[in-house]
Formats: C-alpha cells, sequence, structure tokens
C-alpha cells in the first residue's frame, strides 16, 4: 500500500473497529458517519429485506434514547443526517458545525447499539410493506431491481434490498436480532469522520463510545457472481410505460478499467449531449433514454435504459443496441473523452469540497481499495481515460451479444403490435 497522504489517519480500535479521520481544517463544519460491511447480498433468502428494515429499527431507540428523543437530538444540534441500505453496505451519517462533532458521534455510536424496541417492530414493519408497495410501483426502481433479480439469479447479489411483502411479513424480531448481532460487529463497521475536528480530541471519543464494544467476526464468503444473458418481458399492464433494460458485464470497483466504464457509460448515454439522447430522446421516441455503470466489490454491470410508449419498444430497443454496437466498433472520439472526463472531474472536485460528501467518497476509497484517496489523486486518475483507454475497457467487456434483458409494462413480448 503507497503512504498515506498527511490528511488522513487510520487507526483500530482493539475490539476491530477501524476509524479513518481525514482532516479540512478551512471547512467550517464536520461530518462523521458509521458504514457497515452488510446489505442485501448478506442476506437469506428467507430475511430478505432484513438490512434495510434493521435501518429503520436503529433510529428507534437505544437503552438511552426514545425514537422521539433521537429525532430531537439531531435537530438540537442542527444536524443534517441520513441513512441507506445498499446490496453490500449500510451506512449512517450527519454533518454538524464543528463544536456540535461530539455530541454527533455519541447519538450515532448509541445507535450503532439499537435495542429494537419490540413494541415498534411490528409497527415499523408496516411502514417497510408500504414502502414496498410504493417501489412496485416506480416503473424505473422495480425494472432494475427485478435485473439483478434475473440476471444474478440465485447468487445472493441478486437480493432485493427491500425484500418482499412475503418475507417482511414473516419477519420475527427474534431473527433481526440475530442478523444485528452477526452483522453489527466492530471489525465488520467503520467510522469515518471528515471536516474541521482536533483528530487526538476526537479519537479518545471515539475509544471512549466505541471501545468497549465487543469483538466478533463477521465474513462474506460467497463465489463471484456471474450475469446470466436472457430476455425477461415482465407483463405489468397497470403501467403506461414499457421500460427496456439491457445489461452487459463490466469491471468491478477496484479493477483498473472502472473508470472507462463510468466514461462510456456518460458518453454513449448521460441525460443530455450523449449518443442515446441525440438519437432517441430528442426525436422524440422515448420518454427517457441512457446508459450507466453500476459497480459492486467483485462485479459490475453496464447498463442501457430507456422508458417508452409501449408501441415503440421494438424500435428503441434496436435502437439502444446499435448504438452500443456503434461504440463497441468505433469507440468515443477524442472530444466526447474530453467534454466527459471534464464535466467528471467537476462534480467530484465539487463534492470533495464538502465533509457531508467528502465522507461518502472516502468510505467507498476504503471498502472497494482499504485506503482513502486524496481529491487530486482522483482527479488525477480520471484525467488518465483517454479514447485509447476506453477502447481497451470495450475489448475487454464487449456491449455486444444478447446480454440480459429486463423488459416491464404493458407488453407481454417485444415482437409484433403493443398488446
Amino acid at each position: 500500500m503507497a503512504e498515506l497522504d498527511p490528511r488522513f489517519a487510520i487507526h483500530r480500535l482493539d475490539n476491530g473497529l477501524t476509524v479513518l479521520f481525514e482532516r479540512m481544517a478551512d471547512a467550517p463544519s464536520a461530518a462523521a458517519g458509521f458504514l457497515v460491511r452488510t446489505g442485501a447480498r448478506d442476506e437469506t433468502p428467507a430475511i430478505q429485506g432484513v438490512s434495510h428494515f434493521l435501518e429503520h429499527m436503529m433510529f428507534k431507540g437505544t437503552a438511552k434514547r426514545s425514537a422521539f428523543q433521537i429525532n430531537v437530538d439531531f435537530d438540537e444540534m442542527g444536524a443534517e443526517y441520513n441513512a441507506y441500505t445498499g446490496n453490500e453496505e449500510t451506512m449512517y451519517f450527519g454533518w454538524v458545525r464543528p463544536a456540535e462533532l461530539p455530541r454527533l458521534l455519541e447519538l450515532l455510536a448509541d445507535m450503532m447499539r439499537s435495542v429494537m424496541p419490540p413494541d415498534d417492530f411490528e409497527t415499523e414493519k408496516k411502514v417497510i410493506l408500504e414502502e414496498i408497495a410504493m417501489y412496485e410501483d416506480h416503473l424505473e426502481s422495480y425494472t432494475v431491481d427485478q435485473l439483478l433479480t434475473r440476471g444474478f439469479g440465485a447468487h445472493p447479489l441478486g437480493g432485493s434490498v427491500l425484500g418482499s411483502v412475503e418475507t417482511v411479513s414473516a419477519l420475527t424480531r427474534d431473527q433481526m436480532d440475530e442478523y444485528f448481532k452477526a452483522r453489527y460487529t466492530p471489525e465488520n463497521m467503520l467510522l469515518v469522520v471528515c471536516g474541521n475536528f482536533d483528530p487526538d480530541t476526537t479519537l479518545s471519543e471515539i475509544e471512549s463510545l466505541c471501545g468497549e464494544w465487543t469483538r466478533a467476526q463477521a465474513s462474506r464468503k460467497q463465489p463471484r457472481p456471474k450475469l446470466h444473458p436472457g430476455e425477461h418481458v415482465i407483463l405489468k399492464d397497470r403501467f403506461q410505460r414499457q421500460t427496456l433494460c439491457l445489461a452487459f458485464d463490466a469491471p468491478p470497483a477496484d479493477d483498473k478499467l472502472a473508470d472507462n466504464a463510468d466514461i462510456a457509460a456518460a458518453v454513449l448515454g448521460r441525460p443530455d449531449n450523449s449518443r442515446l439522447f441525440w438519437q432517441i430522446t430528442q426525436k422524440g421516441l422515448a420518454q427517457t433514454a441512457r446508459a450507466f455503470y453500476w459497480h459492486f466489490t467483485d462485479a459490475g454491470l453496464f447498463i442501457l435504459y430507456a422508458a417508452v410508449d409501449p408501441a415503440q419498444a421494438p424500435d428503441v430497443l434496436a435502437r439502444l443496441r446499435d448504438e452500443a454496437e456503434r461504440l463497441q466498433s468505433e469507440g468515443p472520439t477524442e472530444d466526447e473523452i474530453i467534454r466527459v472526463r471534464n464535466g467528471v472531474q467537476t462534480q467530484f472536485a465539487l463534492q470533495a469540497e464538502a465533509p457531508f460528501d467528502r465522507l461518502l467518497q472516502v468510505a467507498e476509497d476504503m471498502e472497494v481499495f482499504g485506503a482513502p484517496r486524496t481529491p487530486q489523486q482522483r482527479l488525477d486518475e480520471l484525467g488518465r481515460v483517454t479514447p485509447d483507454s476506453v477502447r481497451a475497457f470495450l475489448e475487454a467487456y464487449p456491449l455486444t451479444g444478447p446480454g440480459t434483458l429486463v423488459s416491464v409494462g404493458p407488453r407481454g413480448e417485444l415482437d409484433g403490435p403493443a398488446s
């Protein structure tokens, strides 16, 4: 591992908790967050959705605080705060003025030892079930969820973050508590602090807050996921639009080609001034047409997506494939790379100035690479993306062949007239 830049410090408590500091001395704020290395892919089919449900329950009470008091305490310190659950991680974080950082750390650490109040469990289950129903009514979200399920099949990465009505309805608090104790262990967690703070004082506070947590191992031993090609057309006649979601294999997050996959996706299908935008959206053939790169720790997906009038679905699907094949055969132009690369660098640079956004950037670095990158290191890496390096990505991960296609809407097939 390269020598750590002086702006960073990594500490490991005796119980295995990893703590990452990034000092931003000129920032007028500070942010802190716990990342737990657990998500949908760590669940068995019987408890699918438990990670996300558990995220909700972590706000419901501790040995010291009720759910009401947790919310009051966040508000009293003027915190911007949130949490999310993904396929591979769950994260809790907040952003405050520097003077409030000790209070924020104490509150977040207290939440990590939630008692998951039994009286709130069934109530919150109803909230989750409503969220699942709302999610299934959102056409794009449902389609992408089905892409993972159909594309990765029985592999744990194919599991739904929200779970299903059946699994969440059957989930018991005892099952959740067992999962919590197995996954929310110090060795399976990362605490990140970014912004304006005193490192020595903050480390002492963290040791006092978290040092007594019991050490325990939590691993993720799974085979590398494999994307299964095929066509899946799912009839949902309650929708008025038809979605098309076409996926190809792409590099995992730590691959040297990952940035090239991201830039290639933007060239092909960012929301404006891209090939799909001009060839499909601006011609009035689809409500939206875009491409994006979605990476995991051991897999990646290059996805082409469109939402269309059902009658236009076969034509738009053909155009998606044509544009992907054209990029494959011709590669990107120098002008396209410069425009996209400059935009990505600017977006990253702006986010790197804010401790709240920087927190998420370095947390991802730690999960993917085991070490953080400075903003300049990241900008330099993006600057090394060229037409030739994107062609190397396309050679290694071609956008040709059948891919994995998922389509959802009132058409039960993609040939012939609309049903």
